[in-house]
Parts: structure tokens; sequence; C-alpha cells
């Protein structure tokens, strides 16, 4: 039986969708001023494993994953700063939609390194301002919003639930991290009342007209506008990173209860952050890695995507180049028992099927448990173990072995293990090895160590072998001649 850990009520739960087998899932997506970095990508990994698991289960999802494109400042839990996109275009001199445009892509880029599935709407917070301003006036009329000198504020005494989603009360937060007098803002009647629209000065290049005058929206109510347009008033799940629960999914939450008077989501997920050296990553404090990095240092996005898995998504993940070797070194363990499997030509019938039903059971137990793809790996690994052994070549006549008997995979077994294995990996999308192309250089010392070993030169061939491992590739001699792969 599926249960999530829901942030709402800090509990786990037994997993009931509003309506049948449908569900509906959002996703906080990108701010679009920088590069994703590798802490951004490890949340939306988990947010795909969701998907592909719930849809594994046979429920069908529709996925919403909104681009931040305008409203996110640089302090917005106290309505201060620069606008993040407007901030990146002045610094590099470009218009604030090439900026959005040329991160957005890059954001895509990623996504697909790392078989992400592709949400099923992609709205921008740019096209639907709009929906933005009547959904602020509905606001207004119901007594929970307020035009002030410079824009238009939410008042969060007015909605009486705030704090439930991160068990923050209105009152302390105003005491305790709101009470400076200098965080307080123009005519706001709260410091802790935040913006829903904020008026615009001559020179800022991001702006639109209002009943309140010409300005821009603030962060939060894009979600609250896309998630209802594209999935309803009510939605089953909504995703996102453990600094999203405030401000930003609390204040989606008011907003979005504020206006259909409805409880706005039913289950919430988040994921812990990724570290490195004990410290979150951040864009502001510079130096993030992103996936090219990984990438410049040998490394592929599935090693990347299976040290994701290695690690529950509620845990905090600590980034090392150690780690992720580890999980190269993993998949390659995978890849080396799933050929093993691709050559096996003993005949027989099947004798396996008991153990490969234990293995699905217990893939599905531990996916079935808040999404616990470290333990579902872990039963994956014993498995292949057992098989291993099975694969080993019989002993010989009256020799014996300790454990399970050897040699005695048939075709049929080999085939029903790799079908269960393509469908774990409509879950996890690490199995399928990925076809790089090799590059010249490679190709040229592989090709002189060729004729090295042709002309009995294993001195020289041994040298070249050496070289090409240095380089980060492995080289494998085979009756057909030489195999090369990425180490």
């Amino acid at each position: 039986m599926l249960r999530f850990f829901n942030t709402l009520t800090k509990k786990k739960e037994i997993f009931k969708p509003l309506k049948d087998k449908k569900v509906g899932l959002y996703d906080c997506g990108l701010t679009v001023y920088n590069f994703a970095h590798i802490g951004n990508l490890r949340r939306y990994i988990f947010s795909d494993v969701l998907r592909r698991y719930l849809e594994y289960l046979g429920y069908k999802v529709i996925q919403v994953r909104n681009i931040t494109d305008v409203g996110h400042l640089t302090q917005d839990d106290i309505d201060r700063g620069e606008d993040k996109i407007l901030k990146a275009a002045r610094k590099e001199k470009k218009s604030p939609l090439q900026i959005a445009r040329f991160y957005e892509k890059a954001f895509w880029e990623d996504t697909k390194k790392l078989k992400l599935l592709k949400p099923h709407k992609n709205p921008r917070a740019t096209e639907h301002i709009e929906d933005m301003i009547k959904a602020i006036q509905e606001l207004i009329t119901k007594g929970y919003a307020y035009e002030a000198s410079d824009g238009v504020y939410f008042n969060v005494f007015k909605f009486r639930k705030y704090g439930q989603l991160s068990g923050n009360t209105p009152k302390e937060l105003v005491e305790k991290k709101f009470g400076r007098k200098d965080v307080k803002k123009g005519d706001k009647k709260s410091p802790l009342d935040f913006a829903l629209w904020l008026k615009a000065g001559p020179k800022h290049l991001l702006k639109w007209d209002s009943p309140w005058g010409v300005g821009y929206p603030g962060w939060h109510i894009e979600c609250s506008v896309m998630s209802q347009k594209y999935l309803g008033p009510q939605i089953d799940i909504h995703t996102g990173g453990e600094d999203n629960i405030f401000p930003h999914h609390e204040n989606e939450i008011a907003q979005s209860e504020a206006l259909t008077g409805k409880r706005f989501v039913k289950y919430w997920l988040h994921s812990r952050y990724l570290q490195i050296e004990g410290r979150k990553m951040a864009k502001r404090e510079g130096g993030f890695l992103r996936l090219k990095d990984l990438e410049k240092e040998g490394y592929s996005p599935r090693d990347f995507r299976m040290l994701c898995l290695q690690s529950h998504y509620r845990s905090r993940l600590d980034f090392s180049f150690k780690a992720l070797s580890q999980a190269h070194k993993n998949l390659k363990k995978i890849e080396e028992f799933l050929e093993r499997l691709e050559h096996v030509r003993q005949k027989g019938g099947l004798a396996l099927t008991r153990e490969i039903k234990k293995i699905k059971n217990r893939f599905q137990v531990a996916m079935d448990d808040d999404l616990n793809t470290p333990k579902a790996l872990a039963y994956i690994f014993r498995f292949i173990n057992q098989i291993n052994v099975r694969l080993d070549p019989a002993p010989l006549a009256g020799a014996r072995v300790r454990g399970k008997s050897r040699g005695e995979v048939s075709q049929k077994d080999a085939r029903a293990i790799l079908e269960t294995f393509k469908e774990f990996d409509k879950v996890f999308a690490i199995f399928e090895k990925e076809k790089k192309e090799i590059p010249a250089e490679i190709m040229a010392l592989v090709q002189e160590r060729e004729k090295a070993r042709k002309k009995r030169d294993f001195k020289k061939a041994d040298q070249l072998r050496k070289k090409i491992l240095k380089l980060g590739f492995q080289i494998k001699d085979t009756r057909k001649g030489s195999e090369i792969s990425r180490k």
C-alpha cells in the first residue's frame, strides 16, 4: 500500500487520490536567472521518480511544472531586493527575456540528459499575468488582500490557518523573524504580509498595466494561479525543496484556499538539500556545481541520477566525487549483470519464478514506503549477487559448491529477469546503457594498440592500454577485437 510522508500532517499517510486513479501533480519550477545546479536537479529527479512510480502502479498522472521568469525577489521573504531575472539581465547586459529563455533552454537540456519525463504543462509566469491580476482582484474583493502605496499585499492575519505547513504562527513570525522595525515597508499592515503585486518604477524592465498601476506580480501568486488553471482548485500532490516550505508554499496555501474556500493540496512532498562539505548549494554564494561540471570529470548524467537514488529524497545528500565514483561502479555492476544475462544460451524451463516474484514484491514494498529508493536498490543488488552465483559455470563433476548450484540459469530465466529490470527501469531510468560516441583521439589509440598486438609488441600495447585508462576509458579484449567503454 503506497504511503507518502505529508509535510502538512508531519506523518506518513496512505495515498488516496481525489479522483479514482487520476493524479494531479504540481512541481515548483526553476527561476530561470542562472543555470540549474545539481542541488536543483536532485529535486527534479525526485519528482520524476514520483511520477514514474505512480504510472508504474497504473495511475494516470497529469504533471505541471511552472517556469518562474518574473517576480522572484532576492529577499522574497520580506519583499525586498531586486527581481532575480532583472538582476541577471543587468549583470549580463541582456534583456530579461533573453536571460529567461537562455537559462530555460539550458535547464531543459539538463533534464533531457537526466531522462526526466517532460511535464504535461510547462507554463511560464509571464504568460499568465492576466490570470494573476484577476486572482488578486478577487482576493481584494474577499477581504484577504489590500492595496498599499507600493503594491498589493495579502493580509496574513486574515487567513486563520496561516502556518499550518511550516508550523510558523503569524504572531511568532512577527516577533521572532520579522520583528525588526526596518522590515516593515511602506504602509504594509504587517511586516509578514506578502506581495501579490508590486508597482514598478519608470526604469523597471518587466512591467504590465494593472488596476493598481504599472507593475509586476509577486512570486507566490503565480503557482496558485497556474496550478488552479491546469489542475483545478484542488490537487493531489505538490512537490518542492525543503527551502520552499516557508515562505513560498505557506503563502501558496493562504492565497489558494482564500480564493476557493477548499483545501488546496492533499499531499505535500518535499526533498531535502544536496550539500557539499556540509553546506547547502546556493547560487547567490557562487561556485555551485552544474551537470556539465560532472561530465567534464568523466561522469555521466546517469551516474548522478544513480547517486540521487541511493539516498532517500527526505535525507540530505552529501555530494562528493568519491560518492559519485561509487555510484558509477554500482551502475557498472548492474550493466555487467545484464550483459551476462544477454549471453545465456542454456536451454530449459523457467526455474527462477519464485526469485523473480520475490524481487518484484520487494521492489514494490520499498517504493510503497514513501519512495524508498535506497532500499529498493539494496534489494536489487542482493538479487544480482544471488543470480550471479547461478550464472557462474557449473563445477567439475564431484566438486563441492557452497550455496546455490551453478550454471543453472536458462534462457527463459534470463529473459524473464531482463524483462523485470526493464519494468524497474520505467521508474529508475538508469539501467539502460548509454550509447556514447568514443572520442576520435581515443579510437586512434585503440587502433594503434590493435596494430601493436598483431605485431606481438605487447609492451607497447600495454603502455597504450594504460594511457587509455588514464584518459577515462577501459578496454576489453575479445575474440572479435577490442571493446572500448568509459570507466
